[in-house]
């Protein structure tokens, strides 16, 4: 046969790699259904012009595999420069490369030092590129590509991406030069799991009624597990261990690593088929001195236990047997108490402070040791995914007002935890756990509205606050127009019944929600209504139904009015004197409704909302 270039050529534009990697993913027994709704409506938006948007979901929630299918179906599209950017961590860097690489995509992936050189040439060819988010490495990156059409997606988008100079009329230096890589009418796609910065930032105009939600896979352990919104109501699936006022003092920290010794012996011995390797992380502290300083007593309680001579070996092996009896019986505590001594020595204890200390990293991320302990503060404290982490001894506290987005990311336990999770243990002071949890109770309510395609309403109070104050653009954010409203569903003589029944509150929007559905009525919402009444049922007011047919400056058919619809008047504050939760359905002349949820009155809370453009 005679020769011919062209039965070759087709196959430069033949590309199934999307469902390669989804193949890949379900081959590893992994959940793909998550993976595949979030690509496919990141798909739907660059199809529809939306050229920069959000896509969010839980800490450690699997969003990494999530970004390397969405990377096949942007190659699958003919998109030719992909462009994965990465916190400033050496580490963090070559963890995510290494498992883009690792997936097999085509082009193989490459970090940025491989490409700048002059014998790269980037033409018309395919090319995923991996870039610290760091002012040298961005120079020479758009050098290099800068010219070029391409997809930017930005991992932990949060964090250096927003401007914090927003209300300065100046840009920070990496907000900058990202927003010269992409250059304007290019697409960018931020990931993270605390979008609120991003939104009250305006970072890169990003659609925040058009964001993505990443659902968690089914094994995933996270905030309805670590932060159940009902606190007093149900048993926890994990161990919560409330340290005092006084905490610093050497023997707490002492007591939690050998719980976790405890736990690592348990599972090796009582539950797994084969030995496997546990990492405790501890996270007292930002400051190195501190960190030392944790080294420093975990080292010590280790070398004693090493010591059978020591002054303190007999006391500390009386303590471990001691707590070991206070959760198993005799022969399973001394059993423990053997295999712990017996492999003491399979210990590493990584003090992770710096960018650069990748080798510790990996060794913490993936325990090699039997007994890994990990200790550091804000290398660790986002991004990093901890595989078989089952204990945390947590005592980051703040001198002023908590930063949700920041302590949401610090929530490393979250993750693959399902197997173990009833013997993972937090170790952390109690008013410390409450304003952590108020964190997520807000944070979960407030993306509730923003799953349905509304912009969210962020809500915070006197002891949180939701993001740093220099990065909410003043020109558009506006405070304490906390109203939130859900799905457009038909207003029924039943629905109507059920709203206008005597049934006790409660009980009625339980009611509503098995009807209507989470999307018309968040059980979450619920949950938060249940959970924040300090004056039980006089905390909620559930108001009377409203037509809107006379509001002159309402969209009639979407059910929507800028300036919100409840007021003070609508509030009824002389019938309701105690009430913080307020519930109001307003409905057209058609009878299609929506309803209004709106909060008030605890701690000072306030919220805020992003009016950049008008929404539906």
């Amino acid at each position: 046969m005679a020769f011919d270039i062209n039965e070759y050529k087709k196959l430069e534009n033949k590309s199934e790699q999307y469902k390669k990697q989804i193949s890949r993913i379900k081959e590893s027994g992994k959940y793909t259904d998550s993976i595949e709704r979030a690509v496919s409506e990141a798909e739907r938006n660059l199809d529809s012009g939306i050229n920069s948007f959000i896509i969010y979901g839980e800490p450690q929630s699997g969003k990494t595999e999530m970004m390397i299918a969405l990377t096949a179906k942007l190659l699958d599209k003919g998109n030719k420069i992909i462009v994965v950017l990465i916190n400033d961590n050496v580490g963090l860097l070559e963890q995510n490369l290494d498992r883009f690489s690792s997936a097999g995509l085509d082009p193989d992936p490459k970090n940025y030092l491989e490409i700048v050189d002059d014998d790269y040439q980037i033409k018309n060819f395919r090319w995923v590129i991996f870039c610290k988010k760091n002012a040298s490495d961005l120079n020479k990156l758009i050098n290099k590509i800068g010219e070029f059409e391409k997809i930017i997606i930005d991992d932990e988008a949060d964090y250096a991406s927003p401007n914090s100079k927003i209300n300065r009329g100046e840009k920070t230096k990496i907000n900058q030069l990202i927003g010269k890589l992409f250059n304007k009418g290019q697409k960018y796609i931020g990931v993270t799991a605390t979008p609120a910065r991003l939104d009250l930032n305006n970072t890169f105009d990003n659609a925040n009624d058009k964001w993505v939600y990443f659902q968690p896979h089914k094994f995933y352990t996270g905030q309805d597990d670590f932060f159940p919104t009902d606190l007093n109501g149900g048993q926890l699936r994990y161990r919560l261990e409330f340290l005092p006022d006084k905490y610093d003092e050497p023997k707490f920290l002492r007591d939690a690593l050998f719980r976790f010794l405890i736990i690592v012996a348990y599972l090796n011995i009582y539950i797994n088929n084969t030995e496997k390797r546990y990492s405790m992380l501890i996270h007292t502290s930002g400051k190195i001195s501190d960190h030392q300083k944790d080294q420093k007593n975990i080292m010590k309680t280790i070398n004693i236990l090493k010591n059978g001579v020591d002054s303190n070996h007999e006391p500390y092996v009386e303590k471990i047997d001691k707590l070991a009896n206070e959760k198993y019986d005799d022969e399973k505590a001394k059993k423990i108490t053997e295999y712990i001594l017996s492999n003491i020595n399979q210990s590493a204890v990584l003090v992770i402070n710096s960018k650069k200390d990748v080798t510790y990293l990996k060794k913490a991320s993936n325990p090699k040791a039997l007994f890994t302990i990990a200790i550091g503060g804000n290398i660790i404290s986002r991004g990093v995914t901890f595989d078989n982490l089952v204990s945390m001894f947590f005592a980051r506290t703040v001198k002023t007002k908590m930063q949700q987005d920041t302590y949401i990311q610090r929530a490393r336990m979250f993750g693959l935890r399902n197997d173990y999770l009833e013997c993972f243990e937090l170790t952390i002071p109690e008013q410390l756990y409450g304003d952590w949890h108020r964190c997520f109770v807000y944070h979960r309510l407030a993306l509730e509205s923003a799953k349905n395609g509304n912009p969210p309403v962020w809500i915070q109070d006197g002891r949180t606050k939701t993001v740093a104050g220099t990065s909410i653009d003043n020109t558009t954010v506006q405070m304490n127009s906390g109203e939130m409203r859900f799905e457009i569903f038909d207003w029924t003589e039943e629905v109507e019944s059920i709203y206008s029944s005597d049934l006790d509150p409660i009980e009625k929007l339980n009611k509503l929600n098995n009807k209507l559905g989470d999307g018309k009525l968040p059980r979450h919402v619920i949950d938060f209504i249940s959970s924040f009444s300090p004056d039980g049922v006089n905390s909620l007011a559930i108001h009377r139904h409203t037509n809107i047919s006379g509001y002159q400056d309402a969209n009639q058919e979407k059910i929507f009015r800028e300036r919100g619809f409840m007021g003070d008047a609508d509030l009824e504050k002389n019938k309701f004197p105690h009430a913080i939760h307020h519930i109001k359905v307003f409905h057209n002349a058609t009878r299609k409704a929506r309803i209004f949820y709106k909060f008030i009155g605890i701690n000072g809370v306030t919220f805020l909302r992003n009016f950049k453009k008008k929404y539906d």
